[in-house]
């Protein structure tokens, strides 16, 4: 088989620990489960930024975010406030679109005659960025926005042009599924490229009466309804938001998120029995993955992502490791597991060696195949990198981090250095930067060294900034 289809799933906000085959013990997804079954199961893939359009324009770039200039999720604040003043750094700019000087990987895939179709979230900038500049024959539902939009969001009426409601029963994540049936059930025998681009799991959290209804006993009968779900952090620092105190949600247990995710699962089954129903489930690799860690701390706090720290925005593991599934029957050994580190630039040059098609090596400068991997070897990619320049939404702060093997070194940028031992400390518990002097600068220096490689920017310091008073702070508390 040397001209496979690809089918990439990529869910949005979707956790480490979001899916059944990964532990969780709430959440509920025999479909997403069935990729793992059937394939590979990776314990340590990453997103290449904390937060969306990053990885998505890395995922198709085959670049670090910092080298595309694109480093924050687009429209995304660019300062944080507290207590009505801006933090102590102004964030570094960022390039609000991915630029059509960059081949993406559906370019690459047409080129080499397969049919691409997107179908789900874009969010890489506006109308002259959208799918159809960046190599995609078919485009439903991507456009610049990060979530449906409208007064129904998921429910009709959405608010997402390239996708118009067929009744008023639509719910998104279904109308995603049955049109990527749809173009399976039609599709000729040309290979496809199917970029399946999932809205769910992103806020606002909206799912169907009576899915939430058996979520809600489903919470009450393992009496998490008896225990502390949420505990409040400190003080949540968001400009245009009202500032107030961090709740980082410490249990899986929410009714209505759980609920979601059995809605993007029934979708899954729905496009896996698609190829069935083909004959060409055999003929096709499927990509199950996400593009940030899972909302943990911030804007309702939807999942739980321990035993990893904190979740999306955030630098540490919670907020870039993923869940990630890969089935390429025929090569891929079934119900496999892992530890090879990947990254979101890996997916390109890994798919285009996968489908037999010519590398890009001067398109996809970061990332490196990982097709090896799928054969059962265990391979050492080297060094992933992270650069984050800005606050989040969800209360992480401005910095960058490198992983070389079980260490991993954080630089956050007001000021903190701090070093972990992933494979004794995956909780990123102790900070040992003080106890492995010359590791934590053997990292640093190397990080400094791929910072100028890709042209990073960096915050400025804030010159007018002052800390919040206690005067302040009971304001907002």
């Amino acid at each position: 088989m040397t001209n496979p289809n690809v089918i990439f799933m990529l869910i949005d906000d979707m956790g480490w620990k979001d899916i059944a085959c990964m532990g969780s013990d709430f959440y509920e997804t025999p479909n997403i489960d069935k990729i793992r079954d059937a394939g590979m199961l990776f314990t340590d893939a990453y997103a290449a930024c904390p937060v969306c359009s990053p990885t998505r324009a890395s995922i198709m770039s085959g670049k670090y975010p910092a080298r595309v200039g694109v480093t924050q999720f687009i429209g995304g604040p660019k300062h944080c406030k507290l207590g009505g003043e801006k933090g102590r750094l102004l964030s570094a700019p960022y390039t609000p679109q991915l630029n059509l000087s960059e081949k993406s990987l559906a370019t690459t895939f047409k080129e080499n005659g397969y049919a691409t179709w997107h179908l789900g979230k874009w969010h890489l900038g506006e109308r002259e960025f959208w799918p159809d500049r960046h190599g995609f024959d078919i485009n439903i539902g991507g456009f610049k926005g990060g979530h449906p939009g409208g007064r129904g969001h998921y429910f009709v009426p959405w608010d997402i042009p390239t996708i118009e409601p067929k009744d008023d029963d639509d719910y998104l994540t279904d109308r995603l599924g049955d049109e990527a049936v749809n173009l399976i059930e039609q599709s000729d025998g040309t290979p496809f490229f199917m970029n399946l681009w999932f809205y769910q799991v992103h806020t606002p959290l909206m799912a169907k009466k009576d899915k939430v209804k058996k979520y809600e006993q489903k919470r009450i009968d393992m009496g998490l309804d008896k225990v502390e779900e949420i505990i409040e952090g400190d003080f949540f620092p968001i400009e245009h938001k009202k500032t107030k105190r961090m709740q980082h949600r410490v249990v899986q247990s929410n009714p209505v998120y759980a609920a979601m995710i059995e809605h993007l699962d029934e979708n899954v089954g729905k496009v896996l029995d698609a190829l069935e129903a083909k004959g060409i489930a055999d003929d096709t690799i499927v990509v199950f993955t996400s593009d940030n860690g899972g909302l943990s701390s911030a804007e309702g706090s939807s999942t739980c992502n321990a035993p990893l720290h904190r979740g999306k925005g955030w630098m540490y593991e919670g907020g870039t490791r993923e869940p990630t599934l890969i089935k390429w029957p025929g090569v891929v050994e079934s119900n496999s597991t892992t530890s090879s580190v990947i990254t979101s630039p890996d997916w390109y040059p890994t798919l285009l060696e996968a489908c037999g098609l010519p590398l890009q090596p001067q398109q996809h400068v970061d990332g490196k195949s990982f097709v090896k991997v799928l054969k059962g070897e265990n391979v050492d990619r080297g060094s992933v990198f992270w650069h984050f320049p800005h606050y989040g939404n969800q209360g992480g702060t401005p910095g960058c981090s490198i992983r070389k093997g079980d260490w991993k070194l954080i630089e956050f940028f007001e000021g903190q250095i701090e070093l972990y031992n992933l494979k004794d400390d995956i909780s990123e518990d102790n900070n040992v930067a003080t106890e492995y002097p010359e590791k934590a600068e053997e990292l640093l220096s190397e990080l400094q060294v791929w910072q100028k490689d890709v042209g990073a920017l960096y915050p400025e310091p804030n010159l007018d900034w002052k800390p919040a008073t206690e005067e302040d702070l009971r304001k907002i508390d």
